[in-house]
């Protein structure tokens, strides 16, 4: 049986191959769709968002082409031979492992120029992915010319070290990317991932270039060969799953337990990066009393009326400006010697409030989104000094003369006036029983009618 299926496929082992192959990509999907789906995390349409969808698809490319090319599952040998160069050579190359490496050499050069030059790279992911993987569709080209390919979809001998060869040559740059940032004091797992990526990279280049060389050489034995594809595809399953990494574009996200099977709160950056009292609001909170006349900078020094305001600014569907100065506060409490959790902080702040198309993006001038988005400085303590000046503004202009006739300043100030006879807030209870049957209505007539505080305790 091994013999009749070595060279056709579709041996018992090759479909425990493709099965395997098959579970790898679940896994790897369910670890890139969980934050998404599950966690109801924020999508962006940045690179952070991106790379990672086209990491799974260039994941799904590498392991159908290799079922395909190494005709794992008997097809028939004209429909298979036709599309061989398809499979074995553009789709496994450029569109397989070629893009899955140019995706982690992008991670890693955008790490570089974020951690160690602090400032945003000068070429956009979306320039630079293409450029990295243009060796890989020239050599591709070269062969599709050459068409060295025997019957079995293989390359020769002569053929397969300098494939071998590019292959290795995409992990010697993956490795120098990774040297250059190995100094970094990460809060996250960015660096521990391109380490391992680069591992698990160059064992699987080992892998594949010894089980095409016994192929080629050792053509009459016929397990060898069954044992070869098996080696092949199983080895691309874990290559694709332990490959995948979205901590150096999102690393919040990928603090996300796949265990966790309760709804995870997507936690705040201030918060994963341990920022000294980070947070809207404690209930402990002294009371602060507040006078409309201050300045706004003062009055938002006051965590319960900051936010009161926030939601009243999210009710009209405003609230970017408030969550901006909110992060930006928090950005300020990094002392200037902590590089590291200040660029942090920055990029954070930058992709969710700066660059065009953010989740709340504010409303800037040219000048200064510019001055924030080409600055040579990710850490200088002005950083965002004239963009919160216009938020301020518009805080002022837009949201705060409704603010003071809201019903949420209304609501504050009896917040505000509870804190004051020492009762602590809580919401009206609403009855519809009526008279004396009212269970609740004794403590109605002990209270003023419109109060809704309670004796605390």
């Amino acid at each position: 049986m091994v013999k009749g299926c070595a060279k056709g496929g579709g041996c018992p082992s090759d479909y425990v191959a493709v099965a395997v192959a098959v579970l790898c990509f679940l896994v790897l999907l369910w670890r890139s769709l969980l934050p998404c789906v599950i966690h109801k995390a924020p999508r962006t349409n940045s690179s952070s968002f991106w790379i990672p969808v086209i990491q799974v698809f260039s994941s799904f490319n590498l392991l159908f082409s290799i079922v395909m090319s190494v005709n794992l599952l008997q097809f028939k040998p004209q429909h298979w031979r036709r599309y061989c160069y398809l499979w074995a050579v553009w789709v496994e190359g450029p569109l397989g492992f070629g893009l899955l490496m140019s995706c982690r050499i992008t991670q890693a050069f955008q790490l570089y120029f974020i951690f160690v030059k602090k400032r945003l790279p000068p070429v956009k992911s979306y320039l630079f992915l293409p450029l990295v993987l243009l060796p890989w569709i020239f050599g591709s080209t070269i062969i599709h010319a050459r068409k060295p390919l025997n019957n079995e979809c293989h390359l020769g001998l002569e053929w397969t070290f300098p494939v071998a060869g590019l292959h290795a040559l995409y992990v010697l740059a993956l490795v120098a990317f990774t040297r250059a940032i190995r100094h970094v004091e990460f809060r996250f797992d960015e660096l521990k991932d391109l380490w391992k990526g680069i591992l698990v990279s160059a064992a699987s280049v080992v892998i594949w270039v010894t089980a095409f060389v016994l192929n080629e050489i050792l053509t009459q034995i016929s397990w060898l060969q069954v044992a070869s594809r098996f080696v092949l595809l199983v080895t691309g399953g874990v290559l694709v799953v332990v490959f995948f990494s979205i901590s150096s574009n999102q690393p919040l996200l990928s603090q996300i337990s796949l265990k966790k099977k309760d709804n995870f709160e997507f936690q705040r950056m201030s918060l994963a990066l341990g920022i000294p009292d980070s947070g809207l609001l404690f209930r402990k909170e002294e009371f602060r009393p507040v006078d409309p006349n201050e300045p706004l900078d003062k009055l938002l020094l006051n965590k319960r009326f900051r936010q009161s305001l926030m939601e009243f600014a999210d009710s009209c569907y405003a609230g970017e400006t408030l969550h901006f100065y909110e992060e930006v506060y928090e950005h300020g409490k990094i002392p200037e010697g902590d590089s590291i959790r200040r660029i942090y902080m920055a990029r954070h702040i930058m992709e969710k409030f700066i660059v065009a198309g953010a989740e709340m993006e504010v409303n800037l001038s040219h000048k200064s989104r510019q001055e924030i988005l080409t600055t040579q400085d990710l850490t200088h303590p002005d950083l965002f000094k004239n963009a919160l000046n216009e938020v301020m503004q518009l805080i002022k202009m837009n949201l705060l003369r409704d603010y003071w006739s809201s019903i949420y300043f209304i609501k504050f100030k009896e917040e505000e006036g509870c804190d004051k006879e020492g009762w602590s807030f809580s919401p009206p209870r609403i009855s519809s029983v009526q008279g004396s049957d009212d269970p609740f209505y004794q403590e109605h007539m002990s209270k003023s009618p419109t109060s809704r505080c309670s004796s605390p305790g």
